[in-house]
């Protein structure tokens, strides 16, 4: 029995063991690609990319094409490698029109390690998943993925030696039990169990067991852990959020059967900072006249009702009784974010929905993305920028050659005087 019990925990040791090597290598990983992220982004963004040529070529699977010391002494000092006459070095130059790469002697072998790791992980991940890899914060859907690995990893560790915990009690069980009656046939299941089995005292034996209730308080605290992170990273996100509106407007039967340009009713999107809600007289330009009665045995439909309601309207005139539509906001942005649809309308030529979903085919609208600064930064690092023939560009090109001339530039000249720049 001592023999049995000294094996037992063993193996359990080296579980434990397994698990914390397991937990280093995989954080050690990610601090290597982390660092190398942020090294990537300071030193290398303003001429590389990792799957499009910026000022230097891509860079995916560059660990594929060149050994790794080789990769080293030409990010440390690419010109001593060619005037050294190395042949690798001079074709690379000579194939990109002699194109002085700058020199990192201040960075050490292990950060230009954690450079080429972050590049490795980059070149890995699916093409069209959204992000732009080549961006300078490309890995930034990665960490979240390398977290959820760490966290599955763990679990399914302390999964399996609790399952191990329990078959090794078992045996231990079975073979004292063969040791003290004497027996080496291996005895049935108790006949007591399902004849009124105290599960009270089998529960009590459980909680004795060191060995399992540290590796139950662990997984507990694993998940509680897990749990609690998700929800702090969630607070103040209200993605599918779909309140309730007075009136049962569809962008449906508007926005995609009758196909009515969304800057007809939200004209505030092309000229300011907000969308703005249409008024109630908008939707009259069209309901004076379409009322649905069709479905509803020759009376106006109750939702239309509700407009004419908050007109005080008659089938004539406007009544004196008038009353604003009390619509419930779904969009928000915290007040300390700043955002303007006409800059993204017009300048940048934003379609409705990249922002605000398939909007066509919602009969009741809902928050579509989170709205997060995580989102929108993504969406700045993938999005880009068209500058032919765009008034805006073109002026600050005109600017800028005046600059060079040393020519007078005033604040009016760059957009100074635009309403949305003091009152938004």
């Amino acid at each position: 029995m001592r023999n049995i019990s000294l094996l037992f925990r063993s193996v359990v040791k080296s579980l434990i063991l397994v698990s914390v090597l397991s937990m280093a290598a995989v954080s050690a990983h990610a601090q290597d690609a982390k660092e190398g992220k942020t090294l990537f982004q300071q030193k290398c963004t303003s001429c590389h990319a990792i799957d499009k040529v910026v000022v230097g070529p891509a860079l995916k699977d560059v660990s594929k094409r060149h050994e790794e010391e080789w990769l080293i002494k030409w990010i440390r000092n690419s010109q001593a490698m060619v005037a050294a006459g190395d042949e690798q070095a001079v074709a690379l130059f000579e194939g990109h029109n002699n194109l002085v790469m700058t020199a990192f002697p201040d960075l050490s072998d292990d950060q230009i390690k954690n450079i080429l790791t972050f590049i490795d992980e980059s070149s890995q991940a699916p093409a069209g998943g959204g992000t732009e890899q080549g961006a300078p914060g490309a890995a930034a859907a990665d960490s979240g993925n390398v977290s959820n690995f760490m966290l599955f990893g763990l679990l399914a560790v302390i999964v399996i030696a609790f399952v191990v915990i329990i078959v090794l009690n078992r045996v231990i069980k079975t073979l004292e039990r063969i040791i003290l009656n004497k027996n080496i046939v291996i005895e049935e299941e108790d006949e007591e169990e399902g004849e009124g089995k105290n599960y009270f005292e089998t529960i009590k034996k459980l909680a004795k067991n060191k060995k399992l209730v540290f590796f139950f308080v662990l997984g507990l605290v694993a998940f509680l852990g897990s749990a609690g992170w998700k929800t702090l990273w969630n607070v103040g996100v209200h993605e599918g959020y779909k309140p309730v509106q007075p009136i049962k407007f569809s962008h449906q039967l508007h926005a995609g059967v009758n196909q009515i340009e969304c800057q007809y009713c939200h004209s505030g999107a092309f000229k300011s900072k907000n969308a703005s809600i249409p008024s109630a007289n908008v939707c009259m330009n069209c309901h004076k006249y379409v009322t649905a009665s069709e479905k509803y045995n020759g009376e106006t439909s109750p939702e239309i009702q509700k407009i004419y309601n908050a007109l005080d309207w008659d089938g004539q005139k406007y009544g004196p009784n008038q009353r604003p539509i009390q619509w419930v906001r779904i969009h928000n942005l915290p007040d300390f974010a700043y955002f303007n649809h006409s800059q993204h309308v017009v300048v940048a030529g934003v379609e409705c929905q990249k922002c605000h979903g398939p909007i066509e085919t919602m009969d009741e609208v809902y928050q579509y993305s989170p709205l997060t600064m995580k989102w929108c930064v993504n969406c700045h690092r993938e999005t880009e920028v068209n500058h032919k023939d765009n008034a805006y560009y073109d002026q600050l090109i005109a600017a800028h050659e005046k600059l060079k001339e040393g020519d007078k530039i005033t604040a009016a000249s760059l957009g100074g005087l635009e309403c949305g720049k003091c009152h938004y």
